[in-house]
């Protein structure tokens, strides 16, 4: 099974290198729930050292789905679509995907999404525990003083 590669860490960052997303096929997540391998996810989240969100990647192939609905117990969930086009349910509605859709699925929200075209899709996930954004927008962030290096 592929991994990704640490490329650089300090005290305060991580930086690793997954490849080109159209070679996400490459990966495999071992699902501990399903009992299963499940090709083209990887999950970055443990490797960044992440403390306050997960990140997943998926590359679904063509004509293909996610065969369940589920739901989290904390977490609301962010998808970004890279590349493709198909179909994402939440509770009892279904609409279309494409490259550019973003949607956010709140914990208790029943989900599920297929790739029903004819073209791999590329898509990733941002897991953050639900209610605890404290400011949206750049209101969190402040400058420093220090040396832009060259």
């Amino acid at each position: 099974m592929k991994k990704a590669i640490i490329k650089s860490e300090g005290n305060n960052y991580s930086a690793i290198e997954i490849g080109k997303l159209q070679n996400l096929a490459e990966y495999s997540f071992p699902h501990p729930k399903l009992k299963q391998d499940v090709p083209g996810k990887l999950f970055v989240g443990e490797t960044l050292k992440t403390t306050g969100t997960e990140v997943s990647f998926q590359v679904m192939p063509a004509n293909s789905d996610i065969p369940f609905l589920h739901s989290h117990l904390n977490q609301e969930e962010l998808y970004v679509f890279i590349k493709g086009e198909g179909q994402f349910q939440v509770d009892n509605d279904l609409f279309d995907i494409q490259e550019g859709t973003i949607i956010r699925v709140a914990p208790k929200g029943k989900r599920t999404w297929r790739n029903n075209s004819d073209d791999i899709m590329i898509l990733m996930v941002i897991q953050a525990k639900a209610n605890t954004l404290e400011n949206y927008n750049v209101l969190d962030g402040f400058g420093v003083k220090g040396e832009i290096l060259k």
